[in-house]
């Protein structure tokens, strides 16, 4: 049975930092790219940021570029989403996902976690 499971939302002031964590069981991350997606109360789904199967190709939303960095480490089947200069606009429950392939769209990913809150106040 595949899970991904986040960790490592809260609540932080603007201006601060969080490191989102997402630990995959029962499957192989190396072979998949994976992504963060965000979905705000009353709002769709959102892309964040994507990354390569290898690491070598990522991706992020114009809302994040400059602040948020995505990362993997295979050994440890876990993807990172590390985030800076958060804004009270990031808060939002935050999901991480494995994908069928490299892409900023839902429909690329067929594996998803449950979501990890982050609550930015001002």
């Amino acid at each position: 049975q595949v899970q991904l499971v986040e960790s490592g939302g809260g609540l932080v002031q603007a201006g601060g930092s969080l490191r989102l964590s997402c630990v995959a069981s029962g499957y192989s991350t190396s072979r998949s790219p994976m992504g963060w997606f965000r979905q705000a109360p009353g709002k769709e789904r959102e892309f964040v940021a994507a990354i390569s199967d290898n690491g070598g190709a990522t991706n992020y939303a114009d809302s994040v570029k400059g602040r948020f960095l995505i990362s993997r480490d295979n050994a440890k089947n876990t993807v990172y989403l590390h985030m800076n200069s958060l804004k009270p606009e990031d808060t939002a429950v935050y999901y991480c996902a494995a994908g069928i392939y490299y892409s900023t769209h839902t429909t690329a990913y067929n594996y998803w976690g449950q979501g990890t809150q982050v609550t930015v106040s001002s």
